[in-house]
């Protein structure tokens, strides 16, 4: 059954002048202009290829993309001068929206589409497992990320093969970084396992032809502590931002107040193609040679 929403924006008067929410909702005015950021945060920048996506009348995306451009949120970007054409990209105030759009996706997967409990991982055939799998065939976004060193590198390895795992926190012993009672939440534990166990199948990836990176939401500096602490061969990249979390729609989870990645990996090609995705990951040792398997097969 398809349904048919039809939407109009109408100006209201905000009395409350010094809260934020009110004045946060007066700029994201209903729930087409959260799905216009979503999709833009996810790569999809130009007008016709919005208008596709969303389904939505080409008069009222026209409105919104004018009001968020008019707010900030997002900027013009010129990519044809004759007609003229333009890209819709997120400015840094659009960018401060990302936490936003996760926060929503998190609690629509936990509580709407979900039973409500805490988890780091998901039950196959659920809304989570049918949106990771539905990555292959993807570009990536054109974004960076900081590696544990700081340094902005792009999530997959251009020109190459890419085994990108991501993972909900590894922290070296001396930084006590693990939230109150993470063992207890289901699929949380087991990242130091399968950190190490990508270490010691480094040397058989990269005689594949495959480069490995994981990817978190820790600071550089908690990554940096724990790769120096594991002895890492490969680099670990902060997802701090949210970026590559609502570009691709990851699964997350909210933990020791903090944004998690859930346990998923994806073998990305030369190009920059998502070609398989592992969610959900139950077993983190076991997951890391079946992907070795992949890549032998995909980059033979």
């Amino acid at each position: 059954m398809e349904l048919t929403i039809v939407v109009t924006v109408r100006q209201v008067d905000l009395q409350d002048v010094d809260c934020g929410i009110t004045q946060a909702l007066g700029v994201l005015t209903d729930w087409w202009t959260f799905l216009i950021v979503r999709d833009v945060a996810g790569g999809v920048t130009r007008f016709d290829a919005l208008q596709k996506e969303l389904g939505m009348s080409r008069r009222a995306l026209a409105e919104r993309l004018a009001a968020l451009v008019e707010h900030g949120v997002l900027e013009r970007r010129c990519y044809i001068d004759r007609p003229p054409r333009f890209d819709y990209v997120l400015t840094a105030k659009g960018g401060g929206l990302l936490p936003v759009l996760l926060a929503l996706q998190e609690w629509g997967d936990r509580y709407v589409l979900g039973d409500g409990s805490l988890t780091a991982t998901a039950a196959a055939g659920s809304a989570e497992h049918r949106r990771a799998h539905a990555l292959v065939g993807r570009r990536l976004p054109a974004i960076t990320l900081p590696r544990q060193d700081g340094s902005p590198v792009t999530p997959a390895d251009p020109g190459g093969w890419t085994v990108l795992f991501c993972f909900p926190g590894a922290f070296a012993p001396a930084s006590r970084g693990l939230p109150p009672a993470w063992g207890d939440i289901p699929g949380a534990p087991g990242c130091t396992l399968e950190t190490t166990t990508y270490a010691a199948r480094n040397d058989a990836f990269a005689a594949a032809g495959a480069r490995i990176r994981g990817v978190s939401t820790q600071r550089p500096d908690q990554l940096h502590d724990f790769a120096e602490h594991a002895g890492l061969p490969y680099d670990l990249l902060s997802d701090a931002d949210g970026r590559l979390a609502t570009a691709l729609r990851l699964p997350t989870f909210r933990a020791g107040g903090a944004d998690r990645l859930k346990r998923l990996t994806m073998l990305i090609d030369p190009a920059g193609t998502i070609r398989e995705v592992q969610f959900p990951v139950t077993d983190p040792a076991a997951s890391v040679d079946e992907m070795l398997t992949a890549v032998a097969k995909s980059a033979a």
